[in-house]
């Protein structure tokens, strides 16, 4: 039998197995069954990504994230739901990328031009930005969230995506970034004041420019 046909008898076998049973073979050496893992969770994990990276870095981070699936595979040792294991991963993953691109960042963000600065000015509260974010005031307003958010630290931007943004549970966050229930309820007072802070030195230096005219 050509080895082709092998290999899509193995996969179609694959896909009625359950997470765990994948993953037992997996760790007794059938190192080719983690693919079926990737192609169960590749939209997930991609989705995850895509929200949380620039979108030109998102297949990398997407990469990053199964092999780091993939080497913590033993300690998963099938305790709970694989895909929100794989969840977390994905979400620490990509808090990872932010502080190693801060890290690694020579210059500050360069400053917003002066229709840029008008544009964002009109944004009063963080009620707003959520709007912006979901869509509703199209793609130039998330692109001038981004920039916003550029400006915290990843730590400060991981916590506001989640529990500002998207109003996930003080909870569930903790468990996705792996901190303590208190430091997330913290982080986030702590990163909306400094979101907030921008945001009214930007209205204040809209004030600034529309008196000097």
């Amino acid at each position: 039998m050509p080895q082709a046909v092998i290999i899509r008898e193995m996969r179609g076998n694959a896909s009625h197995e359950s997470d765990g049973e994948v993953i037992d073979r997996i760790l007794g050496g059938d190192v080719d069954a983690f693919e079926c893992l990737m192609d169960r969770y590749g939209e997930h994990v991609a989705r995850i990504a895509g929200r949380r990276v620039p979108w030109g870095d998102a297949e990398e981070v997407v990469q990053d994230i199964f092999v780091r699936a993939y080497m913590s595979l033993s300690s998963y040792a099938g305790k709970g739901d694989f895909k929100w294991w794989l969840s977390k991963i994905a979400e620490r993953t990509c808090h990872d990328f932010w502080r190693e691109r801060y890290r690694r960042r020579e210059q500050p963000v360069s400053a917003l031009s002066e229709d840029q600065a008008k544009r964002i000015a009109r944004v009063e509260s963080e009620q707003s930005v959520r709007a912006h974010a979901d869509g509703t005031a199209g793609r130039e307003a998330r692109e001038l969230l981004a920039w916003a958010l550029g400006k915290l630290s990843s730590e400060d931007r991981a916590v506001l995506e989640l529990v500002s943004i998207e109003e996930r549970p003080v909870a569930e966050v903790a468990e996705l970034l792996g901190w303590s229930v208190v430091n997330v309820k913290v982080r986030a007072y702590r990163s909306r004041k400094k979101l907030r802070a921008i945001l009214e030195r930007l209205i204040a230096k809209e004030g600034e420019i529309y008196e000097t005219k």
